[in-house]
């Protein structure tokens, strides 16, 4: 249990009501109960606002007129709301050691402090730091090193010479490594061409479950400080990603793509291959980028949802662009020579 007055210390708030009120779990302003925190950080959900049953809300100093228990005010909630709720649900401490099951070639250097689950495989000249947590199932192939604090948690794939961070979190299914789509056409059949890269993932990145990133052609795909990745991207050889920047799942990006620091990319977008991405660009979900973006700011591409014999017609209205373009072309000609 937390009381009020710990939490605010925490995340900096400001506490309305009893700073002795204890809380011990996060919940929505709906099922919120007493003893329990909630957030208000979408006005969308302002109307639940008045009915909550949550013994404490961490709202906007404008909202607290309208909490009706305990109300921790702060400037951002939802910033807010994610420190708390690391404080009232931490991370379960793994056990430091390995499983009796584990793998490990004899050359690897493994730190006394790692906690090396069961069915783990690591292969030779393999470094892994202090602190660093290898979840049950994963393969960790030759010449990886992973950064202290760092936490695999499940079923994962380090394919050779990859370079892991501190302090990432990689969540299961991920693969790292593996071969970038790199094929050449002889005579009309295709061939491989290797992949001799690596990948290079920087610091306090977090990738989600089931994304691939592809090892570079020659150099190296990037990765860098504070990136944070969604489920299931594809991410392509070559590629680097500057600092913070964050990409939401189902994303393909193509090799030799470089996207900028502080970009924003929504679900489903993707990005062709050899493009350059300014810092600071958002791409709303969905979005198709097939040239480079040079200026920061936000960008869309196509449409939206609607009824299926609406949608039926505007087709065949684009379809028709060309020819209506024609004439309207001939009639301004037609203008002119009068």
């Amino acid at each position: 249990m937390w009381t009020l007055a710990d939490i605010a210390k925490h995340i900096g708030a400001t506490v309305q009501g009893d700073a002795l009120y204890e809380v011990s779990s996060i919940a929505t302003l709906q099922s919120g109960q007493s003893g329990q925190l909630s957030f208000l950080s979408n006005k969308k959900y302002k109307k639940y606002l008045a009915d909550t049953h949550a013994g404490a809300v961490i709202v906007s100093e404008d909202m607290a007129p309208y909490v009706p228990q305990h109300a921790l005010i702060v400037a951002d909630p939802y910033v807010a709301y994610a420190k708390a709720a690391a404080l009232l649900h931490p991370v379960k401490l793994a056990p430091e050691g390995v499983h009796p099951s584990a793998s490990i070639a004899s050359d690897s250097i493994v730190h006394p402090s790692a906690s090396i689950a069961a069915q783990v495989v690591i292969a030779s000249g393999v470094s892994i730091a202090e602190g660093v947590v290898i979840g049950p199932g994963c393969v960790i192939l030759d010449n990886v090193s992973i950064g202290e604090s760092t936490r695999l948690t499940a079923n994962i794939t380090l394919c050779e010479g990859v370079k892991i961070g501190k302090r990432g979190i990689i969540h299961p299914g991920v693969v790292i490594g593996a071969d970038g789509f790199g094929i050449a056409n002889d005579k009309g059949k295709w061939i491989n061409v290797p992949q001799v890269g690596s990948v290079l993932i920087g610091d306090d990145v977090d990738i989600g479950a089931n994304t691939t990133i592809d090892r570079g052609a020659i150099d190296d795909t990037t990765i860098a400080d504070g990136v944070k990745l969604d489920n299931q991207i594809q991410i392509g050889h070559n590629v680097v990603i500057g600092e913070n920047t964050v990409i939401a799942g189902c994303v393909g990006i193509a090799g030799s793509t470089v996207v900028g620091k502080n970009c924003v990319i929504g679900g489903g977008a993707g990005v062709s291959g050899h493009l350059q991405i300014a810092d600071g660009v958002m791409l709303t979900g969905m979005t198709m980028v097939t040239k480079s973006i040079k200026q920061a700011g936000s960008y869309s591409s196509g449409i939206p949802s609607e009824d299926t014999h609406k949608w039926h017609k505007n087709v065949i209205r684009y379809r028709q662009m060309d020819k209506l373009i024609e004439r309207v072309k001939q009639l301004e000609n037609s203008t002119k020579s009068e």
